[in-house]
């Protein structure tokens, strides 16, 4: 076992800092972001990002993927998926507003945002609850809620190319399709988009 997987065992697991399990609703806004979580450390079924306590790593991607070091600059960032995103860009491309692409990001960033301590827990279901009437009404069901997303990344990917190598890239659209893939196979007993289906927002909210 290497020295990383040893430092990670050691953290303490997510849910024994926050034990209380999510209700349905809250575990459909957590849902939103699944499809950026690939991550092998990520949590799709909690508030917190990972499965185990690292705020450092929160802290650190919010500084190298989106330049946010402050409380600041994460309500800005916030702010600005919510009003626009990269929708606009994606619209003149295609012809339609994949929304799904932005909300994304920005349930991830509000996540990890929470999870390194800029915003508390109770800013952080305020913004992801704000988002929800719109995404709801938005769409119909996980499989279109992916599709779009699906459409949203594949512009901005095509976006960097010019911008960085080949290397720097992010994963290859075939690898985003396989996880969206895993998400949605019924047969996937840890997909949150099974455990939270999509109607469960348009319901009253219980416990798990």
């Amino acid at each position: 076992m290497g020295l990383w997987s040893l430092t990670r065992w050691r953290k303490p697991r997510a849910e024994r800092r926050y034990p209380v399990p999510l209700t349905t609703h809250q575990l459909w806004m957590v849902s939103l972001s699944a499809p950026v979580n690939r991550d092998r450390n990520a949590s799709r079924t909690t508030l917190y990002p990972f499965t185990r306590i690292d705020d450092d790593s929160a802290r650190r991607w919010l500084a190298d993927q989106w330049e946010i070091t402050s409380r600041d600059k994460l309500v800005g960032r916030l702010g600005g998926l919510a009003r626009t995103g990269y929708r606009a860009r994606a619209h003149q491309i295609l012809g339609v507003t994949p929304l799904a692409w932005d909300t994304a990001l920005y349930v991830d960033i509000a996540r990890r945002g929470f999870g390194c301590g800029m915003i508390n827990e109770a800013e952080a279901w305020t913004a992801l609850k704000s988002i929800v009437p719109v995404v709801a009404k938005t769409y119909a069901s996980w499989h279109e809620y992916a599709d779009h997303y699906l459409l949203g990344r594949k512009v901005w990917r095509d976006g960097l190319r010019g911008v960085v190598s080949d290397a720097d890239l992010p994963a290859p659209q075939d690898v985003a399709d396989a996880h969206l893939r895993s998400l949605l196979d019924p047969a996937n007993r840890a997909s949150p988009w099974n455990l939270a289906p999509w109607d469960a927002i348009y319901n009253p909210d219980h416990a798990r």
